[in-house]
């Protein structure tokens, strides 16, 4: 069942999606070579307690799996859910930040992709078309249209450039909830699928791969990676559908 939301739980939902928004600006000033993922963990936690908010990430359970950090760092190879640790960041690495907290009751995500650093052309390529990718998929989000026309345009987009859409994860509905109905594939087929309607809020998430799309499971059960091997980027979203069309809530 989809919740649909009203203008009032919407403009919650922008609270504590500007919260997600504020503490990634601040993780994107902090990146630099030598600090570690478990630092970057820390601050964001820091921050979002300051601001009256809860980490959503920490403690949070996929069929008996606890994810024990706040944010969720996921470096080069790595596509989601790389759990913060001791390992430093290094000059020429891109590193996924993908962050999500409670704020009265409600959830707010969003994820971007940085370079540390100088890094090369084609890490720059990826990541500048991971985010174009994002936005055109966030200008389907118009009442009527349907869920196959975003993964279409976003598919579209990635494969266009030479790259692959990550097809086991997905985004998601979200509201008092992380992961809500509908899922929401970043790829399909145009005017197929679920037709958008007011009140719906989406994590709209594009996984792109330089390489093949296939992925693997890292030993500690959550640390997506490409099979292999390629550069992966990762760029989110929360966005409402209103009757004006989309409203980013994660946007500053």
């Amino acid at each position: 069942m989809i919740a649909l939301k009203s203008s009032r739980e919407i403009e919650i939902m922008r609270r504590a999606n500007v919260i997600v928004a504020e503490v990634l600006q601040e993780l994107k000033r902090r990146v630099a070579p030598g600090i570690t993922t478990l630092e970057l963990d820390g601050i964001a936690e820091e921050l979002t307690l300051k601001k009256k908010a809860i980490p959503a990430f920490k403690g949070y359970s996929v069929a008996g799996r606890i994810f024990p950090r706040s944010l969720c760092v996921s470096i080069n190879e790595e596509i989601v859910h790389g759990i913060p640790s001791a390992r430093e960041l290094r000059e020429g690495d891109i590193v996924g930040l993908d962050y999500g907290v409670i704020y009265e009751g409600f959830y707010g995500d969003s994820a971007i992709t940085v370079g540390v650093g100088q890094v090369n052309e084609e890490a720059k390529r990826l990541m500048e078309v991971t985010e174009a990718a994002l936005r055109k998929g966030i200008e389907q989000l118009h009442e009527g249209k349907r869920l196959g026309d975003l993964g279409a345009i976003v598919q579209q987009t990635a494969e266009n450039a030479g790259y692959s859409v990550v097809r086991a994860f997905v985004g998601h509905g979200i509201g008092k909830k992380l992961h809500e109905e509908p899922p929401v594939p970043n790829y399909g087929e145009p005017d197929r699928g679920l037709r958008l309607k007011e009140g719906m809020v989406l994590a709209i998430e594009p996984m792109v791969n330089a390489g093949g799309y296939e992925v693997e499971i890292k030993d500690d059960g959550w640390t997506a990676v490409t099979k292999d091997g390629s550069l992966a980027a990762h760029f989110e979203h929360s966005v409402a559908v209103t009757k004006n069309g989309p409203y980013v809530l994660s946007q500053l």
